[in-house]
């Protein structure tokens, strides 16, 4: 029960860092802005809707469709550590999502720019599919639906959230978690060296 447990945390962590739903909350404040509360709930639902089926799709073909196009998983590794190292980064610097989002206003924000990238974007997916390599589908899965929960409940209620630890507050935690996502892609990196060094 115990062993379980721990899995279950060593997926779930990872994860939660990469969708960072409380960093994410002052974005999707803006983005849904002048929206009505059923329209809001819409846009939560639809976004969370598309983030977790592209998440579990990745888990359940990504590895698939390495193989085809001849990548192991020690190179998806290596290529995915450093893009999570590369996002993190940029992440870090108040330019990193505005600048991608800021004309979405007008669209229909659940699937797009919410779902994906904001929700399940290259991190997410990267790392689901590494987490699935080293732990397997089941507690990846689970981890998964977990997270996605968790955004689900943070962005109902992102305006509590937001007045709790306010707008300095969430950016801060924001930053904290980019540190974490540049730490796990070095991780990642340095895992898929060692592998390329045993094959």
């Amino acid at each position: 029960m115990l062993k379980i447990f721990y899995t279950l945390l060593l997926t779930f962590i990872p994860i939660f860092i990469a969708v960072d739903a409380i960093g994410n909350i002052p974005l999707f404040i803006s983005l849904v802005a002048g929206k009505t509360k059923r329209e809001r709930h819409r846009i939560i639902l639809d976004s969370v809707a598309t983030a977790t089926a592209l998440a579990v799709i990745f888990m359940l073909v990504g590895k698939w469709i390495l193989r085809l196009v001849g990548i192991s998983i020690a190179d998806f590794q290596i290529a995915g550590g450093a893009l999570l190292f590369i996002l993190s980064l940029r992440l870090i610097f108040p330019h990193g999502q505005k600048n991608l989002f800021s004309d979405s206003r007008d669209m229909d924000v659940g699937v797009f720019p919410l779902g994906t990238p904001l929700i399940t974007g290259p991190a997410v997916l990267t790392t689901t599919l590494i987490l699935r390599d080293n732990f397997g589908f089941v507690p990846t899965l689970v981890s998964v639906v977990a997270n996605m929960l968790v955004t689900w409940i943070v962005f109902l209620n992102a305006g509590l959230v937001l007045r709790f630890f306010g707008e300095a507050g969430s950016r801060a935690i924001s930053k904290v978690m980019y540190i974490l996502l540049a730490a796990i892609g070095i991780m990642m990196i340095r895992k898929g060296i060692m592998a390329l060094i045993v094959l």
